[in-house]
């Protein structure tokens, strides 16, 4: 059989397997021709972005999608999986939904600026990076690039006038690099120091850095425990025993006081920036 540009059907077949070669080739990308990931799993973020987003995430996203991403206890689904997070590039397709584009769907709107979410992507891609493509061994032999990347004397300046107040070298940080030698580890630490703990349903014991809550109901009964979770409409209070109970917000009724000794850390967010975060860190693993 002949066409009317004068090529036989063995030459069309031909011509179409050497273009189906060639879109898989263009597909494969590596060493061995290994297939690429998926956009949101090619590249690894700014370590102190990284550390911003991963603070933002622990605050705002845990309780829905967990704490490593795949799930969490109110039901939210796997962002690992998420075709959404595969072919995000740079918080773009991220940012709507948070903003409130599925609340139909159940996913509340959060109230977070676009540079917070855009280091929650970032820290949701780096996360995504590290898995790696199916079956291909770690690296082995390739030292991390160090994040100590920082100016120590800026940060010691920032460091006496953010953070002073509560903090102090020669009192609780005295010798926190040597208890915490791994640079990433410590900038992780202090960055995330605002993250909320005490969040499921497992029992857990107060500490000095979990959120309390009392509700006084019209009644006078009060009811004191760890937050859970906050809204316009609900506030959940958790107990050590591992109960929680939940109630239902109709404007200051019932009325909530809510006591977060970790305000100060989560104040910060919104101020440092990443050089401050580079420069802090800087400072910190001097105090040996």
């Amino acid at each position: 059989m002949r066409f009317r540009n004068g090529l036989t059907a063995a030459a069309v077949t031909g011509l179409m397997m050497i273009a189906a070669v060639g879109v898989m080739a263009q597909s494969r990308g590596g060493r061995g021709g290994r297939p690429t990931t998926f956009p949101g799993q090619q590249r690894s973020g700014d370590p102190a972005v990284v550390a911003r987003g991963k603070a933002l995430y622990g605050i705002n996203c845990t309780g829905c999608h967990g704490v490593d991403l795949r799930g969490g206890d109110i039901g939210g689904p796997n962002l690992l999986r998420s075709q959404v997070v595969l072919s995000d590039q740079d918080g773009e397709l991220i940012l709507p939904i948070v903003q409130g584009s599925r609340q139909s769907t159940g996913m509340p709107a959060i109230k977070m600026t676009p540079a917070d979410v855009k280091a929650v992507a970032v820290y949701i891609h780096n996360v995504a990076a590290a898995i790696g493509n199916q079956g291909n061994p770690p690296s082995i032999g390739v030292p991390p690039p160090s994040i100590v990347v920082g100016n120590a004397s800026e940060g010691e300046a920032f460091f006496n006038a953010k953070c002073g107040g509560c903090h102090s070298a020669a009192g609780d940080l005295k010798g926190i690099a040597t208890r915490m030698s791994d640079p990433k580890a410590l900038q992780n630490a202090w960055v995330g120091g605002g993250g909320r703990g005490g969040r499921g349903a497992t029992a857990i014991v107060p500490n000095a850095r979990t959120v309390m809550v009392t509700v006084t109901e019209s009644s006078g009964e009060k009811t004191e425990g760890r937050l859970v979770r906050i809204d316009d409409f609900l506030v959940t209070v958790g107990f050590e025993d591992g109960t929680q109970r939940t109630f239902r917000r109709d404007g200051e009724a019932p009325k909530i006081d809510v006591r977060d000794p970790m305000k100060g850390h989560r104040d910060l967010l919104a101020v440092y920036t990443d050089r401050d975060i580079h420069d802090v860190t800087a400072y910190l693993v001097t105090l040996k």
